[in-house]
């Protein structure tokens, strides 16, 4: 470790709180068998985190990240991908925007929990694949692999935000049928923004596959519908 790192893990350690750090692992599902098997956690709030973050996003390299990534910790791994956002946001060039891209996916296999997903993936790769060929997303929806089929599935959120349906549609479609409830959740939410841009899209795709869809996708996409309408759904009267 650096000591650059060592300075971040100590800040973290500092705003540890440890009634957190024995809730954290229930809530994150760290029993055997469950998503996040194994995990451990500091007892962290994400707005510390993201603190900690900005306070060294600037300074640290590459290979500091890396180490951090490596961490047991949960919030370690979480602030040390916070940095890249934050890193993110401030890079001009294409080039050095590839670069951390280009990092990013090298190390998916230590973004491994929705968290870590969902805050990181949209604002880098969302923004740097926008305007550019999205297969990468199409074999993560297939992959098999759950944190990479969150990614395809979150990073389109960057997407629908700016107006671009088709996409997240598209990755919808294939992993409508997954068998994990993260996924159903991760679904219906991408659903649900693409309702609150476009309700006729959304209605679309409802109508043709609603009643095929688990009951927690479909209740998260229609959560913001009317009520009468959200009841025609989940009573398949529409």
């Amino acid at each position: 470790m650096s000591e650059l790192t060592d300075q971040m893990i100590a800040k973290l350690q500092d705003r540890a709180i440890p009634e957190k750090a024995a809730f954290f692992p229930k809530f994150f599902k760290t029993g055997p068998g469950e998503y996040g098997e194994g995990d451990k956690f500091l007892g962290v709030m994400v707005p510390e985190q993201r603190k900690v973050a900005k306070m060294v996003a600037k300074e640290i390299s590459f290979d500091e990240v890396d180490l951090l990534l490596k961490n047991p910790y949960h919030e370690v791994r979480l602030c040390a991908l916070f940095t890249l956002v934050y890193k993110y946001q401030k890079l001009k060039s294409e080039s050095d925007q590839k670069e951390l891209v280009d990092f990013y996916l090298d190390h998916v296999d230590y973004i491994n929990n929705w968290d870590l997903v969902d805050t990181t993936c949209h604002p880098i790769l969302g923004h740097y694949f926008q305007n550019r060929e999205k297969n990468l997303f199409y074999g993560f929806a297939r992959s098999g692999n759950l944190w990479e089929q969150r990614i395809a599935m979150i990073t389109s959120l960057y997407w629908i935000k700016r107006g671009e349906f088709d996409d997240a549609l598209a990755l919808a479609e294939i992993l409508r049928n997954h068998p994990h409830d993260l996924m159903h959740k991760a679904v219906g939410w991408m659903l649900r923004e693409i309702g609150k841009m476009d309700m006729e899209v959304e209605m679309e795709f409802l109508k043709k596959h609603y009643s095929e869809m688990p009951r927690t996708m479909l209740r998260y996409a229609i959560e913001k519908f009317p009520e009468d309408l959200r009841q025609g759904f989940l009573k398949g009267e529409i």
